[in-house]
C-alpha cells in the first residue's frame, strides 16, 4: 500500500512540476496548433446558427448563437496572433484555457435566459468543455490540464446550481426541444468532465515520459544528443539576450575501449555512470552536461573559455587520480580524458559549428598525447 501511495505521489508531483525547457518548447508549438484548431472550430461555429434556424429554433436562440459565433471568431484570431511568439507570453496557455471554458459557460448561460433547459441540456455547446480539456494535452503541461478540468467542473456546477435554484417550479426545467433537466443527469455530466480530465492528464503524463525517454541517455540518465540539438537554440538565445559567456567542452575518455576489455562491459558501464556523476557535480546553475556518444560528453558552461579551461582541467586531474575497480578480480583501471573547448560565438554561431571546432581541438589533444585539454587551435 505504501509503495502504491508513493508511486501515486511521484506521479502527481511529476505532473504538477514546471516543465523543463524542452517540454516548454514543445508546448509552445502545441499552443500554436491549439490556436489554429480553435480558429477552425470557431469558423465551423458560424454554421450552428444557420442549422438551428433551418431546424426551426427560436429566433432568440438563433441570434444568441450567431452573436457567440462572431465573438469566438474574433477572439480566435486574437489568440492566433499572440501565438506567433508564445514563449514570450507565459500566461497564454492559462488565458486561452480560461477563455475556452468561460466562453462555453457564457453561451450556456445566455441560452438559459430564454430556456433554462437549453442552458443545461444543450449537448452541442456543453461538448466544448470536453474539447477545451482535451486540447490542453497538446501543451504538454499537466498543471494546465488539471486547471482547465477543474475550471470546467466548477463553472458548470455553479451554472447548474444557479439555473436549478432560480427556477420557480419544476415546469421551468422542462422543454419540448431540450427535454427535462434532472439532478442525476447534471451529476453525470460533472463526472464525465472529471473522467475526460483524468484521461487527458494520463495522456499528458505519457507524452512527457516519451519525450523524456527520447532525450535521455539510458545508461547514465544524462541528456543525450537529441536533447542537446533541441535545447541548444534556446540556450544560445538566452546567452544572446543576457550577454553571458557560454563555453562548450567536448570530452572524450582516452582509450576507453581497452579499459572496457580489461574490466568488462558491466565495470565499464559503472565507470561511465561514476564519471557522469563527476561531470554533474562540477556544474553551476544553468549549466548542462550531455552524453552524445559511447565515451563522449558535452559540457555547456556559463563562464569564459579561460575559466572553463581551469574548471575542466581540475576535473581532468581529479579523474586521473581515481582508480576504477572491476566487478571481481582484475586490476584497477586509471581512466583519463581529453577535451576540446570552444567559446560562443567566437568559435561558431550554432551547435554544429561549435561541435566541429571542439572536435578539431579534441583531436589535437589526442595527437599531443591525450590526457590534456586544448582551448585554441594549433
Amino acid at each position: 500500500m505504501n509503495t502504491r501511495l508513493q508511486s501515486l505521489s511521484e506521479l502527481v508531483a511529476s505532473l504538477m512540476a514546471r516543465p523543463d525547457e524542452l517540454m516548454l518548447e514543445i508546448g509552445a508549438g502545441g499552443e500554436r496548433l491549439v490556436a489554429r484548431i480553435r480558429a477552425l472550430l470557431s469558423a465551423l461555429c458560424l454554421l450552428l446558427p444557420l442549422v438551428a434556424a433551418l431546424s426551426g429554433a427560436k429566433v432568440s436562440e438563433t441570434l444568441i448563437g450567431l452573436a457567440a459565433a462572431v465573438f469566438v471568431n474574433v477572439m480566435a484570431q486574437v489568440w492566433l496572433a499572440l501565438t506567433r511568439n508564445p514563449r514570450r507570453h507565459g500566461w497564454l496557455p492559462y488565458a486561452t484555457g480560461t477563455y475556452d471554458v468561460s466562453t462555453t459557460t457564457a453561451v450556456l448561460a445566455l441560452l438559459a435566459l430564454g430556456d433554462r433547459a437549453a442552458g443545461l441540456n444543450s449537448l452541442v455547446v456543453w461538448g466544448f468543455y470536453s474539447i477545451a480539456i482535451v486540447l490542453t494535452a497538446l501543451r504538454n503541461d499537466g498543471r494546465l490540464t488539471a486547471y482547465v478540468s477543474l475550471l470546467a467542473i466548477v463553472q458548470y456546477a455553479v451554472l447548474a446550481f444557479v439555473i436549478v435554484a432560480s427556477a420557480s417550479g419544476s415546469e421551468q426545467l422542462v422543454s419540448i426541444d431540450y427535454g427535462t433537466v434532472s439532478v442525476d443527469s447534471q451529476v453525470e455530466r460533472l463526472i464525465l468532465l472529471l473522467l475526460v480530465g483524468l484521461l487527458t492528464i494520463t495522456i499528458v503524463y505519457r507524452m512527457q515520459r516519451l519525450v523524456e525517454m527520447s532525450g535521455t541517455d539510458g545508461l547514465t540518465g544524462l541528456p543525450n544528443r537529441l536533447w542537446l540539438s533541441q535545447r541548444m537554440p534556446r540556450l544560445l538565445d538566452g546567452a544572446r539576450e543576457g550577454d553571458g559567456s557560454l563555453t562548450l567542452v567536448l570530452i572524450d575518455l582516452d582509450r576507453f575501449r581497452s579499459v572496457n576489455d580489461e574490466i568488462g562491459s558491466r565495470g565499464a558501464d559503472r565507470a561511465l555512470r561514476q564519471i557522469a556523476s563527476m561531470l554533474g557535480e562540477m556544474l553551476e546553475p544553468r549549466e548542462h552536461v550531455a552524453r552524445i556518444g559511447g565515451q563522449e560528453f558535452v559540457l555547456l558552461l556559463r563562464s569564459p573559455i579561460g575559466s572553463a579551461w581551469e574548471r575542466t582541467d581540475r576535473l581532468r586531474r581529479s579523474l586521473g587520480e581515481r582508480m576504477f575497480l572491476p566487478d571481481s578480480g582484475g586490476d584497477p583501471q586509471r581512466i583519463t580524458l581529453s577535451a576540446g573547448l570552444v567559446a560562443w560565438p567566437q568559435d561558431g554561431p550554432d551547435l554544429s559549428a561549435l561541435l566541429r571546432s571542439a572536435d578539431r581541438r579534441l583531436q589535437q589533444a589526442k595527437r599531443d598525447g591525450s590526457n590534456r585539454i586544448v582551448a585554441r587551435d594549433a
